[in-house]
């Protein structure tokens, strides 16, 4: 996949719908000159229609696509595992027959009822609607899900540094570490890191969604680290529609 005139997106959920953080494919600036954009987007299919019109050549997001139908992803373990002491930035990814339900008590009784009595966070039901969103959006025709990838933006942080960072996001020492790393490895985004936040969205979420942009571009160059939890087969794991389960970094 050329990058050659191609941008790349990196989205993370945000309180006033998706923050969009979209950049050239190609790191080097100075070959495109085009300045790296943010924005919030109501709609997720808005952005990812971009790839259907040939407008971006990879969105990655910050959500879970392929979903079990039972179980925890296999994906998800390697994940927290890779992490180490930031593990709990990957929450438990619903199963797929939640998506739909808009009431938490409901939700958490059919999560025990079809997954072994594997219960529901608060965090994970909140998610439900952006994750059925993000499904029907990367599902609608003329779509190329292979396209359209789900990014943990503390992998990428972690493969930026070296290791896991020490310091969660939340805090100032954290979201230092994890712009200085930003400004030194992902070329052409100084603009949007020092820029204003976009209403509807926090700082957090605009350093999430520009180490999406690294990682976007890692999978344009064929040099994305992938983590599936499963043998290295070549074959991902899938879910019942068909949905890659893996998250790259």
């Amino acid at each position: 996949m050329s990058p050659a005139g191609r941008r790349v997106a990196g989205v993370d959920g945000c309180r006033g719908g998706w923050l969009v953080v979209t950049a050239d494919a190609d790191p080097d600036p100075e070959r495109t000159g085009r300045p790296a954009t943010v924005e919030v987007v109501a709609d997720i299919g808005d952005v990812v229609g971009r790839v259907r019109t040939g407008e971006l050549a990879i969105v990655g997001v910050d959500m879970p696509i392929g979903l079990t139908d039972r179980g925890p992803r296999p994906c998800d373990r390697a994940a927290r595992r890779a992490l180490g002491p930031r593990r709990s930035s990957v929450f438990p990814a619903p199963i797929r027959p939640l998506l739909g339900i808009d009431d938490y008590e409901t939700a958490l009784a059919t999560a025990r009822r079809l997954d072994d009595g594997r219960g529901l966070s608060r965090q994970s039901f909140n998610l439900l609607g952006a994750i059925e969103a993000l499904d029907r959006a990367v599902r609608a025709p003329g779509v190329d899900a292979e396209r359209v990838v789900e990014v943990c933006p503390e992998l990428s942080f972690a493969l930026l540094a070296g290791h896991p960072l020490a310091e969660p996001k939340r805090t100032a020492a954290g979201r230092a570490d994890r712009r200085r790393l930003l400004v030194e490895h992902v070329a052409g985004i100084d603009e949007v890191l020092d820029g204003p936040t976009p209403r509807g969205a926090a700082t957090d979420d605009v350093l999430d969604a520009c180490a999406v942009v690294w990682t976007a571009r890692r999978v344009v160059a064929g040099v994305a680290q992938r983590f599936t939890g499963t043998d290295d087969t070549g074959t991902d794991a899938v879910d019942a529609l068909g949905l890659a389960m893996v998250v790259r970094a």
